[in-house]
């Protein structure tokens, strides 16, 4: 019963914090699952890429590769350079990870952009188990991508017009984020570095090849930076 109450405190708890997640993925999760039919895949192997894939954009890629000669070495290298950013996130997350207890391999496996983002920026109330809101937190994301691309695939063949621009949601769905970062936070000093470190590299390495290294600067800035920050505000 402890544990069932504990659940459901958390549950609660996470479920506000992922609704603008579910809004821009049931929108990416339609144009994924649209796609994916249009190449001749339905409803089931949809279900079964979101389920055991779950990469988002990586997803988005894979319908390429489908649709090409079989190639594993390419696949991997590919999967590798799209998803390096996670590398990233692990070494961010390797505190609060410790202390998830038996939800570490799956927050492992299920953390993405959105679910990274709300977790930097969404502390539980002191009587809502952390372990069990990050839990929820990822499971919850995950499942709204994976109810958005099946439907999108049972919509395949119903829906005629242009889904060119659907993508655009995941672009909203990350402004939403950073205000609500914003204003959640005291200190802004993280998000200010990564918006400069960003604008840097998007110049110096252009649109197709600016997210590591941007990544890797905002990491080497933070790490070195990372005691002046303390106690100051901004």
């Amino acid at each position: 019963m402890k544990t069932k109450t504990k659940a459901l405190r958390a549950l609660k708890a996470a479920f506000p914090h992922t609704l603008p997640v579910l809004a821009g993925f049931l929108f990416l999760g339609i144009a994924y699952g649209i796609l994916m039919k249009s190449i001749g895949y339905g409803a089931g192997w949809t279900f079964l890429m979101s389920f055991l894939v779950f990469a988002g954009s990586m997803q988005y890629v894979g319908i390429t590769l489908l649709s090409a000669a079989f190639n594993p070495l390419y696949a991997l290298f590919i999967t590798l350079m799209v998803n390096a950013r996670h590398v990233f996130y692990g070494i961010s997350m390797l505190e609060r990870l410790k202390l998830s207890g038996k939800f570490k391999p799956y927050l492992i496996f299920a953390m993405c952009d959105e679910t990274f983002s709300i977790l930097c920026s969404a502390t539980p109330e002191k009587e809502v188990d952390d372990g069990w809101f990050m839990f929820f937190v990822a499971f919850l994301n995950r499942w709204y991508w994976i109810a958005g691309s099946v439907l999108g695939a049972f919509m395949g063949d119903y829906i005629k017009f242009d889904t060119k621009g659907l993508d655009f949601a995941l672009t909203a769905l990350f402004v939403v984020i950073f205000i609500n970062q914003w204003r959640e936070q005291k200190r802004h000093y993280p998000a200010v570095i990564g918006v400069i470190s960003s604008v840097i590299c998007l110049v110096v390495f252009g649109r197709n090849n600016f997210i590591i290294p941007s990544m890797l600067l905002i990491l080497l800035v933070l790490t070195f930076a990372g005691k002046k920050m303390k106690g100051e505000s901004l």
